[in-house]
């Protein structure tokens, strides 16, 4: 047995458990789980709870920590987490591997068509998660699945360099590439170029909130950003607070910006720390989820205080119960997955209505009678 077919049988094994394991009756879950975890005046999710405890078991720390000679390997086994965590996705996505030119060689990139989607639809330009450390195409193609075939909307996601190998601001300079990339190869990829959308969750949602705020020539129409991270180095509040326990830890968060950030956010560039910008006023409508569970919760919220401060419509959505990475856990827990679907209803009524602003716009008056 090679080991492509091992790894396979080894994610089979571990789905069908975690589906026997979550398919359990609420009170013996509930057993399992352990206590009412109540923090915050939040209640945390049933289902969350038992899978920290399940990993808890799985791990020798809570968050596990960053070891850079060993990190190819933490890069497959997140991965490989990722996918156990998450379903397969909806199997009648049509899916398009390509590449785009970035500004230190081709970008890989998957484009995602969803059944539904007319022959010339809306597009989300994503960015998968992972501290700007971990994560790949691999890691959130279940996730990308689920927001095409929700959202009807075609969806590219696309790879960007990763540090420490490649520390900011090369991720970000990939990002922006990859959203120029879609605008001039609209035609090519099926999608009315007014009607592109970023998008990405946690560190991805950071570089989709950045790219939106540099592109002003030609902004996005839209930004999805799950769980964003927007304050590099920051300290207290929900990071002190939810900072173990929970999945994500403080201390993981502190390695993951030191490896992305080794000299800490430059102080002519905040590009690196979105919510201490200056000027949001021109950015697009933004769609911005926090966890209430999550150490990075206060920082979103606090940044999409200010977007309304600056005058850019903000539909800002709280989940109390869950943690971060919520999106990454849709076949374990109900409230993740109903989380998830609201972000992909979000996208699918922004730009229509983006679309028919412009249909209006365009359409000619009646002559007076």
């Amino acid at each position: 047995m090679n080991a492509s077919t091992l790894r396979a049988a080894r994610l089979l094994g571990l789905r069908w458990a975690f589906r026997l394991l979550f398919g359990l009756p609420r009170p013996v879950r509930r057993l399992l789980a352990g206590p009412l975890v109540r923090r915050d005046g939040q209640v945390l999710d049933l289902d969350l709870q038992l899978l920290g405890r399940v990993s808890a078991l799985l791990s020798s720390a809570d968050g596990g920590t960053l070891d850079q000679s060993v990190l190819a390997e933490q890069r497959r086994q997140a991965d490989f987490a990722a996918e156990v965590a998450a379903p397969p996705g909806p199997d009648d996505i049509i899916t398009h591997d390509l590449t785009l030119d970035g500004p230190a060689g081709p970008l890989s990139a998957r484009l995602y068509v969803p059944p539904s989607a007319p022959a010339l639809s809306g597009l989300l330009v994503y960015f998968h998660g992972g501290g700007f450390v971990l994560g790949s195409l691999t890691a959130t193609d279940p996730l990308c699945r689920l927001l095409a075939a929700q959202s009807g909307v075609r969806l590219l996601s696309v790879e960007y360099r990763l540090a420490p190998e490649h520390p900011y601001p090369a991720g970000l300079e990939d990002a922006i590439a990859g959203y120029r990339g879609a605008r001039e190869r609209a035609v090519e990829l099926g999608v009315d170029p007014d009607l592109i959308a970023v998008g990405g969750d946690s560190a991805g949602a950071n570089l989709a909130l950045v790219v939106a705020h540099q592109e002003t020539a030609a902004p996005p129409a839209f930004v999805l950003a799950l769980y964003p991270v927007t304050d590099a180095g920051r300290t207290g509040g929900s990071r002190e607070t939810f900072g173990t326990g929970f999945g994500l830890t403080a201390q993981t968060i502190a390695e993951l910006e030191r490896l992305y950030l080794p000299d800490g956010v430059p102080s002519d560039d905040l590009r690196g720390a979105i919510v201490r910008a200056e000027d949001l006023s021109g950015m697009p409508p933004v769609y911005l989820s926090t966890a209430g569970f999550d150490p990075l919760r206060d920082e979103g919220e606090e940044l999409a205080a200010r977007l309304r401060a600056d005058g850019v419509p903000v539909v800002a959505r709280r989940f109390a119960g869950l943690v971060h990475g919520y999106a990454s856990f849709t076949a374990v827990s109900a409230a993740a997955r109903d989380a998830t679907l609201d972000a992909a209803s979000a996208l699918r009524a922004a730009l229509a209505l983006v679309g028919a602003r412009r249909s209006a716009r365009r359409r000619p008056s009646s002559a007076a009678g």
